[in-house]
């Protein structure tokens, strides 16, 4: 997401703000706001009084926690998979013959 760009307006928990996008960011910065409006939603629940930046910091929270989940999740996929390309290189070494430089 950009300072300059094309400006696209999002709802967010019933307020409209304006956000300068470039045109091929536009659908991700929507889903994005239609999933921050669901969280938040879902933070304030019945509750229509509660204040609107504390809603806000615990639907940021929530979403942060996921993404760190994912991330660490994503981490240790890339180090099992490190992990078995390099016992599948040891055993394809193993299985060549070795090879003598011709000289």
């Amino acid at each position: 997401m950009s300072a300059a760009g094309e400006p696209v307006s999002i709802r967010v928990l019933d307020r409209e703000y304006t956000v300068g996008v470039g045109p091929d960011e536009r659908e991700a910065l929507m889903q994005a706001a239609k999933l921050l409006d669901t969280r938040m939603r879902e933070v304030r629940g019945a509750n229509r009084m509660a204040a609107v930046d504390r809603v806000a910091v615990l639907a940021a929270l929530n979403l942060a926690h996921e993404l760190q989940q994912l991330r660490n999740e994503s981490d240790q996929r890339e180090r099992e998979l490190s992990r078995l390309l390099d016992e599948l290189q040891r055993k394809l070494d193993g299985a060549l013959p070795a090879t003598e430089p011709a000289g």
